[in-house]
């Protein structure tokens, strides 16, 4: 928890300067959200490789190389800014994102860790750990201007410098668990015998729509407020941390709440408050609806992504296990890469309330899911 506090510190740290600093570089303003998209794309393309290395060689190995790797796409990001190289910053999101990627197996360790009915527990109390990342990462920019008086470099080398304290503490503190397989549990399953499972399906698409709703509407937002609509820094600021301390914060009962509601009942609360989101954002663009829309924004995402989460190893056999987290990851984060790609050009086509329709579908997907579940099964998942 506490080294994903400070490496996580990479993500909100780029959604905040990601767009802004590709205003100011790229030579056309219609690939400005570019390195958020590429820190997702980079997430997208490194989570089952990474998740195949945890399984042969384990995940301690996985998580101090993705330390190391953040610490140099940190000097990449601080380098390509003196120079003024957007393809750098670029590669240095790329290289952010496999960080990521590793980053993202914290919670599968944190839930092989403890019994199976407190693994929905277990998932959203790490994600307590964004609650630090969500007000550290965008207050790198105005600790960095201590350092270094250009608005971003500093933050990129306060950055470099949380990656060497989590590659610490992991080095220090974390030992790989041993995932016990019951003897004559089966053979694994193929990739698509996993996938025509409705509780797997139901499972990744949760956590794929949760993340791809947000993702496309916070790629968005510094955009759409700091330069089409001339909101300051620090009131663009203040709305993104808002937004991520409300992905996380929900993390203190969340978990609880899937362990006494149940899964699906979480899932339809997470679209619920998506779809009010939606309504909000769509009203209007003063600063209230950015950020009432952002917080709304960042607790459907935490519902559908814990439940999701929290779901997922009740529909797979142990020896499954890393098989299964890698697709889901892969889903997952495609899918977000997706998003965040379309969402800077299409907020320039269509603006922001027409950005605001096209989420529409990508919820839809998720009651369809629902829907199939309940045409297979009456009951609730369980936790076994």
């Amino acid at each position: 928890m506490l080294a994903q506090a400070f490496a996580m510190c990479a993500a909100p740290l780029v959604v905040f300067a990601g767009g802004l600093i590709g205003k100011q570089l790229a030579s056309d303003s219609g690939f400005a959200t570019l390195p958020v998209a590429a820190m997702v794309v980079g997430t997208a393309l490194a989570v089952y490789p990474a998740a195949a290395i945890a399984s042969k060689k384990g995940r301690k190995l996985v998580f101090l190389g993705a330390m190391v790797i953040g610490f140099v796409a940190a000097l990449i990001a601080v380098f390509s800014l003196q120079i003024e190289s957007f393809s750098g910053f670029v590669l240095a999101a790329i290289l952010i994102g496999i960080v990521l990627a590793c980053i993202q197996q914290f919670r599968f360790a944190a839930m092989e860790s403890v019994q199976p009915d407190l693994m929905p527990v277990a998932a959203s109390r790490l994600l307590l750990a964004g609650i630090i990342a969500a007000y550290l990462g965008p207050e790198l920019v105005t600790l960095g201007q201590i350092i270094n008086e250009t608005t971003f470099i500093g933050a990129f080398y306060l950055l470099g410098a949380c990656f060497i304290i989590a590659f610490l503490l992991i080095l220090l503190g974390y030992r790989n668990i041993e995932i016990h397989v019951e003897e004559g549990e089966g053979e694994q399953r193929s990739v698509s015998e996993l996938l025509s499972q409705p509780g797997i399906l139901l499972a990744m698409g949760s956590a794929s729509v949760g993340f791809a709703v947000m993702s496309f509407i916070m790629t968005a937002t510094p955009i759409s407020m700091h330069e089409l609509n001339h909101y300051s820094l620090e009131e663009t600021k203040w709305v993104i941390q808002s937004h991520i301390m409300a992905m996380f914060v929900p993390s203190l009962f969340s978990g609880w709440l899937v362990r006494k509601l149940g899964f699906i009942p979480m899932m339809w609360s997470g679209l619920a408050i998506y779809l009010i989101c939606l309504i909000v954002a769509y009203w209007d663009q003063a600063l209230i609806h950015y950020w009432s829309a952002l917080v709304l924004l960042g607790l459907g995402w935490n519902l559908l992504f814990v439940s999701g989460t929290a779901l997922l190893p009740q529909m797979y056999q142990a020896n499954e296990a890393h098989r299964v987290q890698g697709l889901n990851d892969l889903m997952v984060f495609s899918a977000q890469a997706i998003a965040s790609l379309a969402s800077g050009v299409l907020l320039l086509l269509l603006g922001w309330q027409g950005l605001v329709w096209v989420a529409l579908p990508i919820i839809a997907i998720q009651v369809l899911l629902l829907l199939n579940w309940r045409r297979h099964y009456s009951t609730e998942p369980a936790l076994q």
